[in-house]
């Protein structure tokens, strides 16, 4: 695979590449520009994965026939290129996302098989056939058959950052490992206008908070939109937004998911920690607790804007996360040393 740089939080390498952003400044949401002609332009899958879809397609039509458990296919999209700019006069960041249309079967048959062997007995694999030694960034669209928007919230009155771990009924690798506070893939069922205007992920960013926390409409969001990633253990793009909830406490949303929520089976657990730095990355490296690969670097970030606020907008406030974060791999050490040896 041509080098793309993983995401480094303490020890933690991870298998997330920050496309852009830094968490020092939010991308406008002006300037994002989402291109999606519906109906024109849908994923190619090559023979063999559609082999793969049809087999999926079979088992889980069979799986609700029986009445067993399964997987419902729903209209999503496939990433055909992600284009960086700036703004001629601020140099603001500018990214045109451009997709055709894909499904959750195609997600699946991708996504999920990239280290599958395309043809028995033999080595070759979509990973090592279409990811290795080249740019994952620029693979082809059938490989991105979804995109993910990831959300880390702070509440407000109490200052909690909200983690929460995916349960094991949700597909993929990153069943039963921790995540976002909230994620939603974009599907066209819910996120295309009927209106004919563009896809508005701020818009999927609010549906993530209220199918998954029951954070509503008329509930006041600080919402911003801090970087987009690649998962390069998955091949699953993502963008990464910070959402403050002035009104909202731990106690708030832990009696709104007790009362329902749309989207409460995908979550089996959650956590609410102090939102210092400290308190954050201590969490974040706590020995044992396993991570989606992006989750890490988005709670990172979301702890750099918050110090880059505190300092009224100075892009130094990073230097204080790094500072909590070498703090925390002090004490990390030391509780290390202070475990009696095994025998």
């Amino acid at each position: 695979m041509t080098q793309r740089e993983g995401f480094v939080v303490g020890h933690l390498l991870t298998d997330c590449y920050v496309f852009e952003g830094d968490g020092t400044r939010p991308i406008l949401e002006e300037n994002v520009r989402v291109i999606h002609e519906p109906g024109l332009r849908r994923v190619s899958l090559p023979l063999e994965v559609q082999q793969w879809r049809r087999a999926i397609q079979a088992e889980e039509e069979r799986k609700q026939a029986a009445g067993e458990p399964h997987r419902w296919n729903n209209p999503r999209f496939a990433v055909e290129s992600i284009v960086l700019s700036r703004t001629d006069e601020d140099e603001l960041p500018v990214v045109q996302l451009s997709l055709c249309d894909a499904d959750y079967f195609d997600f699946l048959a991708t996504s999920v098989n990239l280290d599958r062997p395309l043809r028995e007995g033999e080595p070759a694999t979509l990973r090592t056939q279409y990811l290795e030694d080249t740019d994952p960034v620029t693979a082809p669209a059938f490989l991105s058959c979804s995109f993910g928007v990831n959300v880390a919230v702070r509440t407000g009155p109490d200052r909690k950052m909200v983690f929460a771990r995916r349960s094991a009924r949700v597909a993929g690798h990153n069943t039963e490992r921790w995540n976002s506070s909230a994620n939603e893939g974009l599907a066209a069922v819910h996120d295309v206008p009927s209106d004919g205007s563009p896809i508005s992920l701020h818009a999927v960013a609010r549906r993530a908070l209220r199918e998954e926390l029951a954070v509503q409409d008329g509930d006041e969001v600080e919402l911003e939109l801090l970087a987009f990633a690649l998962d390069l253990r998955g091949h699953q793009w993502a963008a990464f937004y910070r959402a403050v909830l002035p009104g909202l406490t731990a106690d708030d949303l832990t009696r709104r998911r007790s009362r329902g929520v749309e989207d409460k089976w995908e979550h089996d657990q959650f956590r609410f920690v102090p939102a210092d730095p400290d308190s954050v990355l201590d969490f974040l490296l706590e020995e044992g607790r396993e991570w989606t690969p992006c989750a890490p670097a988005l709670f990172y970030m979301a702890l750099v804007r918050e110090a880059v606020v505190a300092r009224g907008g100075n892009p130094s406030g990073r230097l204080d996360v790094e500072a909590a974060e070498r703090r925390a791999l002090d004490r990390r050490t030391r509780q290390g040393a202070a475990r009696p040896a095994e025998a």
